[in-house]
C-alpha cells in the first residue's frame, strides 16, 4: 500500500546517489617518480578511478585529487547518507593501497616512489595548474623527493635480488620473471642480465628422474639435480 502523495519510483529516487557541494579548495596531489602508469580503482567511493601517469625524479609526474564519498545504507524508507572524505584521506589511500600490493615493497625502506602532499597550484577559478604544480612540488618538497628515490632504489635492489633467485630456482623460466623486476633491471642499468634478454617463451617438460616441470635447454634439473644425459650440454657439467 502506498503512501499518500508519494509518486511512483519514490524509493528508486530515494536510493540515488546525489553527491553534495564539493570545496573546490580540498586538493590534494601524489607525486610519482616511478617509469610506468598506476591505475587504482576504488569501487566503493566516487570519485574512485584515480591514473597516474609514469615519472622520474627529474620529471616527476602528478596527480591532483579532490574529496571523494561513499554512502551509507540504513534502511529502505531513508535516503542513502553521504559520507565525505577530504582530498588528503583519498591520496593516503591511493599510495598506501597501492605501495601495499605491490612485491618487495615494505612501506619503510624500500617501496615505489610515491607520496602525496596537501594542496596544488589553482588559477583564480580554482582549476588545477599541472606544470606550476611540478616546479611546486620540485622547489618546496625536494626533501620528500630525495627520500621517495632512495626507497625506490632500494626497492628496485629488492626486486633484482628476488628475480636472481627466481631465475635461478626455476631454471631459467622468463615466467618466473615479473614485468616490475624487468623494469627495476633498466632503471638500475642492469640489461646485462640473463633474464633481460628477450627469451622466448619455452616449453616446460618432465625431468626423465623426479617428474618435475624443467627448462629443456639446461641439462640439470632443478628439483633433483639430475642431468639429462640427451642434453648436448651435459658432457660439459662438472661437479665441485
Amino acid at each position: 500500500m502506498g503512501v499518500v502523495g508519494q509518486f511512483p519510483g519514490f524509493k528508486e529516487l530515494n536510493r540515488r546517489t546525489i553527491r553534495g557541494p564539493v570545496n573546490p579548495l580540498d586538493k590534494s596531489t601524489i607525486v610519482s617518480i616511478l617509469p610506468k602508469e598506476v591505475i587504482e580503482r576504488k569501487i566503493t567511493i566516487q570519485p574512485g578511478v584515480f591514473i597516474i601517469p609514469p615519472g622520474t625524479f627529474d620529471k616527476p609526474a602528478v596527480l591532483i585529487v579532490g574529496p571523494s564519498s561513499w554512502w551509507r545504507e540504513f534502511d529502505d524508507e531513508q535516503p542513502l547518507l553521504e559520507i565525505p572524505h577530504s582530498s588528503i584521506q583519498v591520496a593516503d589511500s591511493v599510495v598506501k593501497d597501492y605501495c601495499n600490493g605491490v612485491h618487495c615493497c615494505d612501506m619503510a625502506g624500500a617501496m615505489p616512489g610515491l607520496f602525496y602532499v596537501p594542496g596544488c597550484k589553482q588559477d583564480k577559478a580554482d582549476q588545477p595548474l599541472i606544470p606550476e604544480t611540478i616546479a611546486w612540488i620540485k622547489s618546496e618538497y625536494k626533501t620528500a623527493l630525495e627520500t621517495a628515490n632512495m626507497r625506490q632504489k632500494r626497492w628496485f635492489e629488492e626486486l633484482i635480488k628476488q628475480a636472481d633467485s627466481l631465475w635461478a630456482r626455476s631454471n631459467g623460466n622468463p615466467l618466473a620473471i615479473s614485468d616490475d623486476m624487468r623494469m627495476a633491471a633498466r632503471e638500475s642499468n642492469l640489461q646485462d642480465k640473463d633474464w633481460m634478454k628477450n627469451f622466448q617463451f619455452v616449453n616446460m617438460v618432465r625431468c626423465f628422474a623426479c617428474g618435475a616441470l624443467k627448462n629443456p635447454l639446461y641439462p640439470v634439473c632443478a628439483s633433483c639435480r639430475a642431468i639429462d644425459p640427451n642434453n648436448p650440454l651435459a658432457k660439459d657439467v662438472k661437479f665441485a
